[in-house]
Parts: C-alpha cells; sequence; structure tokens
C-alpha cells in the first residue's frame, strides 16, 4: 500500500560554522542585529520535506507518493525528477511549473548542531493545485511544511477522502492561528511535533499535550537527543533514543524520523513502536551529511 506525502521538494544548501550563534548574537541588541559568519564548510543537497520523507520511506520498504511542486526553470526541477526516478519513488504526483524555481533552503548549522534557516519557496506555493483524490491503493498521508493553502486544502481533502493522515506541520506551524490548528486537529489521525512546536500549538490552541492526544489516535513530541515522548489518550510514554555512532549533521533527521513513523503506522504497529523506529532510523541519519545520504539496514533494524 501507498502514502501520500504532501510536502516540498527542495535544494538544500547547508553551511557549517565552526563556532557557537549564543557567541556570536547579543540578545540585548536583537533590535539592531547585523552578524556575519564565516562557513568554510558548504554542500549542497536533494532535500524537502516530502523528498526525506520519501527516502525513508522507500529505504524501509515503503511505496511513498510525494505530492509537490518543482520549478520548470533551470536544472534543478529535472534533476530532481531524475533523483526520484533513481530511487524508484514514483512522481505522479510531482508537478513541474513554468516561471518558478524548485525550492531552495540555506541552512546554517554551528557546531552545537543548533541551525538558522532562510527559505525560498518558488514553486512550492503552488503545491495546492495538486488535488488528493480517494484511490484504493493508499492507505495513509502525512502533511508536513508545504504552502499554507495547500496544507489547508490537502487536509480537508485527505478527510474528505477517507484517507487517515500523520499532521505535522513543522517550521510551517507559525502561519497558523489556533482556530487553523484546531481544524487541522479535527481533520488528522495522529499529530507530531518537536518540543517547540508543541509548545507553540499547545500556545495557540488553548490545549495541552493530553487534550490533544484525545481528540486524535496520537500525538508524539520529538525530543531530540532524548528521544519523544508519544500521548495516547491523553496518558504520556517516553520512548528512549537511540545512540547514534557520530553526531555529524541534523538536517533531516525529523523527516527520516517521519518516514519511519509512517512506515509502521501503515503497518498498524502502536505508535510508540513506530517512534522507535523513528528513533532508530533518526540515528542513522544523523550520523551522515545531508538528508538523503544515510543508508538503512532493513534486518538490523528488524523490518525486512
Amino acid at each position: 500500500m501507498a502514502a501520500i506525502i504532501c510536502g516540498s521538494l527542495a535544494f538544500d544548501t547547508i553551511m557549517t560554522f565552526e563556532g557557537r550563534f549564543a557567541e556570536q548574537i547579543m540578545p540585548d541588541q536583537l533590535h539592531i542585529l547585523n552578524v556575519s559568519f564565516l562557513v568554510p564548510g558548504l554542500r549542497r543537497d536533494f532535500g524537502g520535506c516530502a523528498g526525506n520523507i520519501a527516502y525513508s520511506l522507500k529505504a524501509l520498504g515503503g511505496d511513498p507518493l510525494p505530492m509537490a511542486t518543482v520549478g520548470a526553470d533551470g536544472a534543478d526541477g529535472a534533476d530532481y525528477l531524475k533523483r526520484l526516478a533513481d530511487l524508484g519513488i514514483s512522481a505522479e504526483y510531482v508537478r513541474a511549473l513554468p516561471g518558478a524555481y524548485t525550492a531552495q533552503a540555506m541552512i546554517m548549522t554551528d557546531r552545537d548542531n543548533n541551525q538558522i534557516t532562510a527559505f525560498h519557496p518558488g514553486a512550492m506555493m503552488q503545491a495546492h493545485v495538486t488535488r488528493i483524490e480517494a484511490r484504493s491503493d493508499v492507505k495513509i498521508g502525512i502533511i508536513s511544511p508545504d504552502g499554507r493553502d495547500a496544507m489547508l486544502q490537502h487536509a480537508e481533502q485527505f478527510h474528505a477522502a477517507g484517507i487517515p493522515f500523520v499532521f505535522d506541520p513543522g517550521q510551517g506551524l507559525p502561519m497558523f492561528d489556533g482556530k487553523d490548528l484546531a481544524r487541522f486537529i479535527e481533520l488528522a489521525s495522529w499529530v507530531t511535533v518537536n518540543d517547540y512546536e508543541g509548545k507553540m500549538l499547545c500556545e495557540r490552541t488553548g490545549w495541552d499535550e493530553a487534550e490533544v492526544s484525545r481528540r486524535v489516535r496520537g500525538l508524539v513530541v520529538t525530543l531530540g537527543g532524548d528521544g519523544c515522548d508519544v500521548w495516547v489518550d491523553g496518558q504520556c510514554t517516553r520512548v528512549p533514543p537511540v545512540k547514534a555512532e557520530a553526531v555529524v549533521d541534523p538536517t533531516g533527521c525529523g523527516d527520516a524520523w517521519r518516514g519511519a513513523l509512517l512506515f509502521g503506522l501503515e503497518r498498524g504497529w502502536d505508535l510508540a513502536r513506530c517512534a522507535a523506529l523513528g528513533n532508530a532510523v533518526g540515528s542513522l541519519k544523523i550520523a551522515q551529511r545531508g538528508p538523503q545520504n544515510y543508508a538503512i539496514d532493513r534486518a538490523a533494524l528488524g523490518v525486512a
């Protein structure tokens, strides 16, 4: 069975700052902030939430269907379509738009793995044009960060099509007010956020984690190196982290985790087991540079 993955296909330009942002930014001078960072390390990778999640799910043995847009201007869009073909990932829901560039993320990481990101959405702003319809081979979906209209409309379309889905607002969460977020939760089957996003979600909806979890099948709050909290029916279970062989690059770790989540949910696993697999896959990703450059030994993870 397939999983529709709504989100972005983007190129990540990843820069490495060898110092600490906290040592360069003066909190009492933020109103006149003017800083420059020397970044000796630089690389460009295939990225975007939909692409990264699809990569993880495919590597685990799933059948991802990314729903996204790329630009037809320049070679970037064609390059990404070739990338998907090389990975054996269907591009039937990927549209190439003339007059636009493929989304671009400029990500700077310091020595503590803190990140500052600038994002140009490009073709992603037209992602809402592609519609979700019911189909017999699709069992699950996910709403990951995308254009605002796309996120709103795709959530409604998933619900109308009877396809259970994960609401994972990520860095797109600030675009929505409490009413919008409450509607997403009403439509979704599961919600996933990191700890910072979780606090914002609760603040804007007026619901704590326990209440959010009662309105869906489950809520997961990821905690980075501390694992994650799985909330079901108001009860919280801490799922411990998996120690990585090395901490090299956090870019795409959350998306790797989400691909594992979809893999488990599609197979009917309980939420804690899904989260545990996500922690394991995230530990593999963080040991490699870039969001789509890690390998998965399915037998070692017990999913062969």
